[in-house]
């Protein structure tokens, strides 16, 4: 899927579920995957892990010619940062990924310093309320 998600594409998002500790990761791939339920985890079909999904509320319509629901999967692969550092992506993400606490149900998600390889950035750490030094 497109790296690019519309924010009409998650309007019927009713929650998101957290897999895994997004806390010690940096940054999430993320995609809209069709898949058969509106909710329940669905299986990671990319040879990596996946962290998070979305939930859709009762108003989402499956898709008329397949009959499936477009829904957001938060995934990693094995040589992201999480798991290689200096791999990679030490330095940059790739084009799907956002900041894991920028997740929210109907939001796209943005790029914060810290998912770019930087430190912690001020806005994606007031979310849970972690005061940087000046």
């Amino acid at each position: 899927m497109s790296a690019l998600i519309a924010e009409d594409e998650l309007v019927h998002e009713a929650g998101l579920v957290r897999l895994e500790d997004l806390g010690t990761l940096d940054c999430v791939r993320r995609s809209l995957d069709l898949l058969p339920t509106r909710r329940g985890k669905p299986s990671c079909r990319r040879g990596g892990r996946m962290v998070g999904c979305a939930l859709l509320g009762p108003g989402a319509k499956p898709s008329r010619s397949s009959g499936t629901f477009r829904r957001r999967v938060f995934w990693l692969l094995p040589h992201d940062r999480d798991t290689g550092p200096e791999g990679l992506y030490a330095a940059g993400v790739p084009a799907e990924a956002v900041g894991p606490r920028t997740r929210a149900p109907g939001g796209k998600g943005c790029r914060t310093g810290r998912s770019q390889g930087g430190p912690p950035s001020s806005s994606a750490m007031r979310e849970p309320g972690v005061e940087l030094p000046l």
